[in-house]
C-alpha cells in the first residue's frame, strides 16, 4: 500500500538521496546554494560566481572569478564537425532536440576519460552550450553562420549578443545574469534526478547531462514558460483574463506557470523575476503583456491558491528582451547545466547505483499455453 501511494504521487516528498548543494525553506527566502540565500545571490552575484560555487563548492575570490570568465570564454567555439551537423538539423526542430543532439556530439568528440577530468568537461558544456542553440537557430531560421566568440564577458552577455547580433544594454545582460542565477540549481527535480540515476551507473558527464536535457523537454518540466507566454498572448487586455482562465479551469485544462511540487505559499525565484519583468516592460510595445500576467496571477491566486513560480513570469521578461518563445527552454538549460555536473560530481563521490524497486500490479502466476491452444 505505501508503494501504491508512493507511486501515484510522483515520489513527492520522498527522500532519495543527500545533498549538500540546495535547500528548500530552511531560511531567508526559502532557497539556497550551499548555504547562500537566492535573494542575495540574485542581487549581488554573477552566473559565473554561481556555477563555481556548485562546481567548486565556494565563492570564489577576485583572482578566480577573473580568471574564470576568461576560461569560459576561451571554451565557446565550436568545433566544425558539430557546425556542420546543426546546419542540417531542420528548422522545425525544437531547440530543446537541439541541444541534446550537441551534447551527445561533443561526447564523440570530446569524451570524458577520466573522471579526473569532470571539472573541464562541465566548464566546456557551460561554456559551448548557448553557442549551440544559437548557432542552430540563427543558421536554420536566418541562414547566418553566427560567431560563437563574441566580445562579452559573461555568459548572459554572450548569449544575447549570438542571439541579436549586437552587444545587449547593460540592463539586458543583467537581467539574463539573475536568470541564469535563478534557474541554476533545484535540488532533486526530475531532470537533476536523472542525471543523478545516470551517474549512479558510473557513466560519462556527457550522458548525465544529455539524459538530464531529455527529461527537461517534457511539457511538465521545461516548457511551462513557453505555454506561459502563449497563454498570454492569447489576450489583448487584462479585462480579458478573468472570463478566458476561468474557462480553462472548469474545462480542467492545465494553466502552465503555477504551483509547485516543492512550494506551498510562493517561489521565491518568482519575486524576482516578477520585478524584473515590471522594470523591463516599461516604455515597450507590448507592455500590457506585464499587465496580463498579473491578472493571470492575481486570477490563479483568488480561483485557486495557486502562485506563479519561477516559469511564468519569465516569459514575459523573455519576450521584452527579444527572446524568441522556443528559445525559452533553452536558456534554462544553459543555465542548469551548472546544477546537473554539480549532482553528477556529488553523486559520483560517494556512489551507490540508484536503483529502486517497485510495487508489481500485473497478472497473476499463470501457465503458458502453447499458440494451438489459445
Amino acid at each position: 500500500m505505501i508503494d501504491k501511494v508512493l507511486g501515484g504521487a510522483g515520489l513527492r516528498g520522498q527522500v532519495a538521496g543527500r545533498t549538500s548543494l540546495c535547500t528548500f525553506g530552511k531560511s531567508g527566502s526559502g532557497l539556497s546554494y550551499r548555504g547562500y540565500d537566492i535573494s542575495e545571490l540574485g542581487e549581488h552575484s554573477s552566473f559565473e560566481e554561481v556555477a563555481w560555487l556548485l562546481l567548486r563548492g565556494r565563492l570564489p575570490t577576485v583572482a578566480e572569478l577573473s580568471s574564470y570568465r576568461r576560461r569560459l570564454k576561451s571554451l565557446r567555439e565550436l568545433p566544425q564537425g558539430l557546425r556542420d551537423i546543426l546546419e542540417k538539423i531542420p528548422v522545425r526542430s525544437h531547440p530543446m532536440d537541439v541541444l541534446r543532439t550537441g551534447c551527445s556530439y561533443l561526447g564523440n568528440v570530446e569524451p570524458e576519460k577520466t573522471f579526473s577530468a569532470q571539472l573541464d568537461v562541465a566548464d566546456r558544456l557551460l561554456a559551448a552550450l548557448p553557442g549551440v542553440v544559437v548557432y542552430w537557430y540563427r543558421y536554420s531560421h536566418e541562414g547566418v553562420r553566427v560567431s560563437t566568440d563574441t566580445s562579452a564577458d559573461s555568459l548572459a552577455g554572450h548569449f544575447l549578443e549570438m542571439l541579436s547580433g549586437q552587444a545587449p544594454s547593460k540592463f539586458h545582460a543583467r537581467v539574463m545574469d539573475i536568470s541564469l542565477i535563478l534557474y541554476a540549481e533545484h535540488e532533486f527535480n526530475a531532470s537533476t534526478f536523472t542525471a543523478r540515476i545516470c551517474a549512479s551507473t558510473l557513466s560519462d558527464m556527457h550522458s548525465c547531462v544529455t539524459a538530464a536535457i531529455g527529461s527537461l523537454r517534457g511539457p511538465l518540466h521545461g516548457g511551462a514558460n513557453e505555454a506561459a507566454m502563449a497563454l498570454i498572448e492569447r489576450f489583448n487586455s487584462p479585462e480579458e483574463v478573468v472570463e478566458e482562465v476561468l474557462g480553462m479551469l472548469n474545462r480542467k485544462e492545465l494553466v502552465m506557470g503555477f504551483g509547485h511540487a516543492i512550494y506551498r505559499e510562493s517561489d521565491p525565484r518568482n519575486l524576482i523575476i516578477k520585478k524584473l519583468a515590471a522594470r523591463l516592460a516599461e516604455g515597450h510595445v507590448r507592455a500590457h503583456f506585464y499587465d496580463i500576467s498579473c491578472a493571470i496571477e492575481r486570477t490563479m491566486w483568488e480561483q485557486k491558491r495557486l502562485f506563479a513560480n519561477a516559469d511564468f513570469f519569465h516569459a514575459s521578461a523573455y519576450h521584452f528582451m527579444g527572446i524568441p518563445t522556443k528559445m525559452f527552454t533553452p536558456i534554462f538549460v544553459c543555465s542548469r547545466v551548472s546544477g546537473w555536473a554539480a549532482h553528477v560530481i556529488e553523486q559520483r563521490s560517494n556512489n551507490r547505483i540508484i536503483r529502486p524497486s517497485a510495487e508489481y500490479i500485473g497478472e497473476s502466476p499463470r501457465p503458458y499455453l502453447p499458440a494451438s491452444e489459445r
